[in-house]
């Protein structure tokens, strides 16, 4: 039981705290490790796609069995020492897997710079949640970027770790949070990243499978919930959830392109090359500032209705 309190603490402390910006993070560790653990690599290969292939694949498993085990031995020693200390320090683990409300508050970034007319500091401000280029954005493609950023982080940001939280604790969490942080910053199909962030990409699309079309799902629920068109958001969940080169990515941007009537997805460029993506949705209106703080009221209310099934589901199991 002492799992699911912490995970109850941990979303709580997110909705109240966030990410403070000088309270160390377990994503910036892990980027930094990240980071180190790449330069070695790439020295200690040849510089051959099935070097850098090699050389990929060790970083994606190592990354999270370092850092789940890392996670179990501290919840380990805590609990010898106090169960109370060991729900303290779960609590920490679990508040800092889940990212509900610094992804409102980037997106409402956006929103404030848009709402004062200010296209540079929102093309700035989206810049800080995804991975596109954004120096040509206008205000509906800075709008569309934002949507979808908050739409897909509906599962790699809440729904994704709440399950593997709610399954095994803060290790799996943990362990979790690795393989999305590896895939957000190597999982990219450039020339750089082609082949040795392809283990990484590949782990996270295994990992994300399930949560994805749960968080989908979830945000259809949301929709009906919130009093958008959860028909239109079931319609376009079903018709246009694989039109992603992830098999994972669409499953949440279709059911919120379908709640807010906007057309999501198609051609971007990353790192300065263009790459070609299908559309999402059915452009039935023009975008406005507004549709991003209505994707983080989705993002909001499935993540709510999330906890609260697994909550019980895990409690129930538990008290058999």
């Amino acid at each position: 039981m002492i799992s699911l309190y912490a995970l109850l603490l941990g979303f709580v402390l997110d909705l109240l705290l966030g990410d403070p910006p000088r309270f160390p993070h377990l994503v910036v560790g892990m980027g930094k490790m990240i980071s180190s653990l790449e330069d070695r690599l790439r020295r200690l290969f040849p510089q051959t796609p099935a070097g850098e292939l090699c050389a990929g694949a060790v970083l994606a498993v190592s990354l999270p069995l370092f850092w789940s085990g890392l996670t179990w031995g501290l919840l380990y020693l805590c609990n010898r020492a106090h169960p109370l200390a060991c729900l303290l320090v779960e609590s920490l683990f679990c508040w800092q897997c889940l990212a509900l409300r610094s992804m409102k508050e980037a997106g409402m970034k956006v929103v404030a710079a848009l709402k004062q007319d200010d296209l540079p500091a929102a093309r700035l401000a989206v810049s800080q949640i995804v991975g596109r280029d954004t120096a040509a954005l206008d205000e509906a493609g800075v709008i569309r970027a934002a949507v979808e950023s908050v739409a897909e982080n509906v599962n790699d940001g809440v729904i994704a770790p709440l399950l593997f939280l709610l399954v095994g604790g803060a290790p799996l969490g943990v362990f979790y949070k690795a393989i999305n942080t590896m895939d957000s910053m190597i999982g990219y199909k450039n020339r750089r990243y082609l082949y040795f962030g392809r283990a990484a990409a590949i782990l996270d699309d295994i990992a994300s499978f399930i949560p994805a079309r749960v968080a989908g799902l979830l945000l259809v629920l949301a929709a009906y919930c919130l009093k958008l068109d959860g028909r239109n958001a079931w319609r376009i969940f079903c018709r246009d959830r694989y039109n992603h080169d992830s098999p994972n990515s669409a499953q949440t941007e279709a059911a919120c392109a379908g709640a807010l009537h906007l057309q999501l997805g198609g051609d971007a460029e990353y790192f300065g090359e263009p790459v070609f993506r299908p559309t999402l949705g059915d452009d039935d209106r023009f975008p406005g500032p507004d549709d991003i703080g209505w994707a983080s009221r989705l993002l909001y209310e499935s993540s709510f209705i999330c906890l609260l099934i697994g909550l019980a589901v895990k409690g129930a199991i538990l008290c058999r």
